[in-house]
């Protein structure tokens, strides 16, 4: 008898290391298998509203199904909500035209994955009307002009590096490009800067002798998919690997390309650096655009105060 419980005493202990190093491998594994729990996945819809939501609606459930990961989308309707979002690393991925993919790699050290769909030379332009007397840059002083929010390549930085030296009699901020053709449109800003690609989308919507081109900005690349320093480096290569194998039609819906490598940023963030003494400037009315060290005596001095090389658009 005194032999039976020895043994049922070694089996139950024997079953019960068994059972406890069993559910530490399965917990090892679970803890191990590198895919994050949930990512936040950050997009700028501008005024389209659920229809941005749908657009990612494939990738969502691709990513979720493959990473076997809660996936959470975020659309946001500006830029300042974007770069709020992007420097307090609030989003896990971020799909981010090339002004909000400058501000996310030199302040929140985001890391970019995929280049976005459009095109690699993407330029600012200045719009205005078509029987505005004006002809370059300089005629647009003492003027009230539209520029897009804080966070925008083409419908920020870019245009207020062209027209630095100037001083304005206002500038309004427009939540949309679309918003800055209807200003343009209706007299209520003399001139309005948004992206090329933007101005040949949203001009059919009004009548299309209603604009002319006064400046074209040099070009930039585009914008990219970008993962947040918060995801560990294990996370990273899933969660790219998985982007790069997904299929071309849901790669597509998302907007970005999944078999070229993510563009570089170095001389756009030198030149959003570049402009961001001014921004102190830009809600003051009158707007003067230059740098306040600057003598006054060559306060008349355009763009050329600058020191910034070209632009270069090459992945």
């Amino acid at each position: 008898m005194q032999q039976l419980r020895r043994l049922g005493f070694f089996l139950t202990v024997g079953f019960s290391l068994v059972l406890t190093l069993s559910l530490g491998s399965c917990h090892q594994q679970t803890a191990n298998s590198g895919a994050p729990t949930r990512l936040t996945v950050g997009v700028v819809s501008y005024d389209t509203g659920t229809a941005s939501v749908e657009t990612y609606a494939p990738f969502q459930q691709y990513l979720a199904e493959t990473l076997s990961t809660q996936i959470e989308l975020e659309p946001v309707f500006n830029e300042i909500r974007a770069v709020e979002q992007l420097e307090s690393q609030a989003w896990d991925l971020a799909f981010a035209p090339a002004g909000l993919a400058a501000i996310a790699l030199s302040e929140a050290q985001y890391v970019p994955l995929f280049p976005l769909q459009g095109s690699p030379n993407q330029r600012s332009v200045m719009i205005v009307a078509a029987d505005s007397p004006a002809e370059a840059l300089p005629d647009l002083a003492n003027t009230v002009i539209g520029l897009g929010e804080p966070g925008s390549a083409t419908g920020y930085y870019l245009p207020l590096y062209d027209l630095y030296g100037l001083t304005l009699a206002e500038i309004r901020f427009a939540p949309t490009p679309k918003t800055v053709l209807a200003w343009v449109a209706n007299g209520d800003v003399v001139a309005g800067a948004l992206s090329e690609e933007d101005f040949q989308q949203f001009r059919s919507e009004f009548d299309r002798a209603t604009f002319r081109v006064l400046h074209e900005s040099r070009a930039i690349t585009t914008g990219a998919v970008l993962l947040s320093p918060t995801v560990d480096r294990n996370q990273q290569r899933l969660v790219e690997a998985a982007m790069k194998a997904a299929p071309a039609s849901i790669a597509s819906d998302a907007g970005y390309i999944a078999n070229a490598p993510p563009p570089r940023f170095e001389q756009l963030i030198q030149l959003v650096e570049q402009v961001r003494p001014l921004e102190e400037r830009v809600r003051e009315q009158p707007a003067v655009l230059t740098i306040e060290t600057e003598p006054t005596s060559e306060r008349h001095l355009l763009r050329s105060r600058l020191p910034l090389p070209e632009l270069s658009v090459a992945n």
